[in-house]
């Protein structure tokens, strides 16, 4: 499998040398039992943590060790996290459960939208929506009004109207698919949330909690992994390693799926 590597997006500046990374937890006395999996992620940089100022005291059991004034995520730690998630995910699948999926971040929001168009799940990849999940019934409300616009429009009746009404609604239709368009099919609150960046999602996560929803969620080191069901330890932030996680959920998903009774 191969990952785009975007250090740019990185919260500090390193190189992905996976020999330099080895050779951190070895001076730190870490045991690791390389696997195939931890592989993967070394090469897809999901153990780069944010520098040491940032670290969130609850996320330190999840460290391996410091390089060049960054944490390390111990992806031992990561890969039992992540098989714990993805066992859970795939019994919720399978269940026929929704999950909604949330990345709002530049680097998140393609992977994001692309994992849960596969899934056949909803998602949100741009802002989030204030009152998604507390006060669903008015979001509800605003959805009805997109599908009868997309419904006028699709009807022959369209044609009575004059090009200003028809390029109204055209752009009035555009502007609610932008904020609506991932949540279009959604008819009820989702039963389980897959979230990104806890950051920049935590109103998003707040909602959810106060609905009792179950969260799912990439746990960098600067966040609080105790705000959620299920925290993933590692890096949000570089492209490469958003994909890895989000395609090792949507396999789970898949598979969920397919155990389906027909």
């Amino acid at each position: 499998m191969e990952f785009e590597i975007a250090q740019d997006h990185l919260p500090f500046e390193w190189g992905y040398d996976t020999k330099q990374i080895m050779e951190t937890v070895k001076e730190n006395n870490i045991q690791t039992a390389s696997s195939p999996q931890m592989d993967e992620m070394l090469a897809a940089g999901v153990h780069f943590g944010h520098k040491v100022s940032k670290t969130h005291p609850k996320m330190r059991q999840y460290i391996a060790g410091v390089r060049n004034t960054a944490h390390i995520i111990n992806l031992e730690k990561t890969e039992e996290k992540l098989k714990d998630a993805e066992k859970a995910l795939q019994k919720l699948a399978a269940d026929g459960k929704t999950i909604l999926f949330i990345g709002t971040k530049v680097q998140a929001k393609g992977p994001v939208k692309e994992t849960a168009v596969e899934c056949g799940m909803p998602y949100v990849a741009e802002r989030w929506i204030g009152g998604l999940l507390t006060n669903f019934s008015e979001i509800t409300k605003r959805i009805e009004y997109l599908k009868s616009l997309e419904a006028k429009q699709a009807s022959e009746d369209f044609a009575k109207y004059t090009k200003k009404e028809q390029h109204d609604m055209q752009k009035e239709m555009e502007k609610l698919n932008d904020k609506f368009g991932g949540i279009k099919k959604m008819t009820k609150l989702p039963d389980a949330m897959f979230v990104v960046d806890l950051e920049e999602n935590a109103i998003a996560v707040a909602e959810a909690r106060l609905k009792k929803i179950p969260i799912f969620a990439i746990s960098d080191t600067n966040t609080d992994p105790t705000t959620v069901t299920y925290a993933i330890p590692a890096n949000n932030d570089a492209i490469s390693s958003v994909r890895y996680i989000l395609a090792k959920i949507k396999q789970a998903i898949l598979a969920g799926k397919t155990s389906q009774p027909a």
